[in-house]
């Protein structure tokens, strides 16, 4: 790339969710309540999670999602004690 050109943006997503051990009411709550009511007694559970979704400006898809990682783990964007924490580069912005 040379000084003119522009840097490519990527989209990149970040996927929080409790580890499995962890209790998840709001999964719960929402399989109990609202799928098994619904009738959708086939479904076994639901487990809820928080979803990112950033635009970063980078050289490449890989880099983005390192950068991002990075990001997240020194921001403490989430709980590594209880958190999962899934990053993905999903194209580009």
């Amino acid at each position: 790339m040379n000084l003119w050109e522009p840097v490519p943006k990527f989209v990149v997503q970040v996927v929080i969710e409790n580890k499995p051990y962890i209790n998840d009411p709001e999964g719960e709550t929402i399989h109990r309540d609202l799928v098994v009511k619904g009738g959708y007694s086939n479904v076994q559970s639901v487990r809820s999670a928080k979803m990112l979704k950033m635009v970063v400006s980078s050289k490449s898809e890989k880099d983005a999602e390192a950068i991002v990682k990075k990001l997240c783990e020194e921001l403490r964007i989430f709980n590594p004690v209880v958190s999962n924490c899934t990053v993905k580069a999903t194209g580009t912005a």
